[in-house]
């Protein structure tokens, strides 16, 4: 599958700086994302479906991807593009037996994951935490550039995890392509002003890599 996605904005409610979800949404899309994921950590499920319907609406006026963290209930049930899974949610290969055409990510933090995602059907695989990160509460420290360079895959794969405006350019210098991101793009200040931003940087590197 061609999922070649550049800039990956990850929205979590907890982090949009008192503002709106759905506002954040639409600045980042205004930005020119062409995927977002919806991760709630905090709210009920019911809650966190009927977030995932007014993504879905958002995210289709704009013709861009929408992928729903953790819930692959909700991801069908809201006709989401895909799910993205922890290890400690319902595992890949159970989740590509129930949704055969969904795209599924995986997050992997060391080679053994990344090499499980790829035999159990994953379509992507988000390799991190890479830098120090406050957006989620992890036993596993930070992977690091050093790790990047090791970890090879047939599959298209994003990194996260304390990943800012200046750090990215020492990502990009490794040949990453796609770059997850959170807290940089949904508490920045004018949030369409920043993901224009970071996209033409990504696509800037990538295009002198192609």
């Amino acid at each position: 599958m061609d999922f070649e996605f550049g800039l990956y904005p990850v929205v979590s409610v907890e982090f949009c700086s008192g503002r709106s979800p759905f506002y954040v949404l639409e600045q980042i899309l205004e930005g020119g994302a062409k995927i977002v994921q919806l991760r709630n950590k905090v709210d009920h499920k019911k809650d966190i479906y009927e977030q995932a319907v007014i993504f879905r609406t958002i995210t289709a006026k704009y013709n861009a991807r929408l992928i729903i963290n953790d819930h692959l209930d909700i991801a069908l049930a809201t006709d989401a593009d895909g799910v993205h899974l922890g290890q400690e949610d319902l595992p890949c290969l159970a989740a590509r037996a129930l949704a055969p055409d969904l795209i599924i990510g995986v997050s992997t933090h060391n080679l053994a994951e990344l090499k499980k995602a790829e035999t159990d059907g994953a379509t992507y695989v988000n390799i991190g935490p890479i830098f120090q990160t406050n957006t989620k509460t992890t036993a596993t420290p930070p992977l690091g550039l050093e790790y990047l360079k090791t970890a090879k895959t047939s599959l298209p794969f994003s990194v996260m995890g304390g990943v800012k405006k200046d750090n990215i350019e020492s990502l990009l210098q490794l040949g990453v392509k796609n770059i997850a991101m959170v807290t940089e793009i949904t508490m920045a200040k004018d949030i369409s002003g920043k993901t224009s931003e970071l996209i033409n940087e990504i696509n800037r590197w990538n295009s002198l890599n192609l």
